[in-house]
């Protein structure tokens, strides 16, 4: 399938949501912060945190004052680092590799919220996500091997596509995070795992830490 399909859905499903809601209940944010992303499962020893960007739109539906149902789009940069003189099944390294892969990222949250001050709330959110691969590059600083693929001496290519690496650009996971609003300003913590394989075969599954700011209309 191609990207702009799996674009069209994200953004169907958003729109889908948006078109249920009753717009007395529903407000609008901003978020930026700081991705630490990496691999876990399969093969994913000795893959290490990466940093990147994440920087979106979110509405939220508030069905009483402790529940709330909250669907975002996000641009999310993902991906992982291996140091140099790393043999395993899918990376093998003689150098530094860094796997950068840029998403665009539905998460739809449940919140509960819990007020512990004046004008502050302590919010717990979780629920799933997904995700499509629209870009990326892959940065090796010699020769190094990723799914087979051999990479000689210092070179970029494409993470997603046929002529690159060929990462699934499909991804779907599970969001758990932490947050605190301090009147219509919004700080959180959460950890997202993804379900489905970066790549065909023996491959790992993507993992992230984010830390967001937002501010809330």
């Amino acid at each position: 399938m191609k990207t702009y399909d799996y674009e069209k859905s994200i953004l169907t499903v958003l729109f889908a949501l948006i078109c249920t809601m009753g717009f007395s209940q529903v407000s609008f944010n901003v978020k930026a912060g700081l991705n630490l992303s990496s691999y876990i499962g399969e093969n994913s020893d000795h893959s290490e945190f990466k940093p990147g960007a994440r920087i979106g739109v979110g509405m939220e539906y508030q069905f009483n004052d402790m529940i709330s149902l909250q669907p975002s789009l996000f641009f999310s940069q993902k991906g992982a680092k291996y140091s140099s003189g790393f043999d395993g099944n899918i990376i093998d390294a003689d150098a530094d590799v860094k796997i950068n892969q840029l998403y665009l990222e539905l998460p739809v949250n449940v919140q509960f919220r819990f007020n512990i001050a004046d004008n502050t709330n302590l919010v717990i959110a979780t629920g799933p996500y997904l995700a499509c691969g629209v870009g990326g590059k892959a940065k090796f600083d010699g020769d190094a091997s990723v799914g087979g693929i051999h990479i000689n001496g210092d070179d970029k290519i494409d993470t997603f596509g046929d002529d690159g690496l060929d990462y699934n650009r499909f991804d779907a996971g599970w969001n758990i995070g932490l947050g605190v609003e301090f009147g219509k300003i919004l700080v959180g913590l959460d950890t997202q795992l993804g379900f489905c394989k970066v790549m065909d075969g023996d491959a790992p599954h993507n993992a992230n830490i984010g830390i967001t700011l937002g501010y809330k209309f």
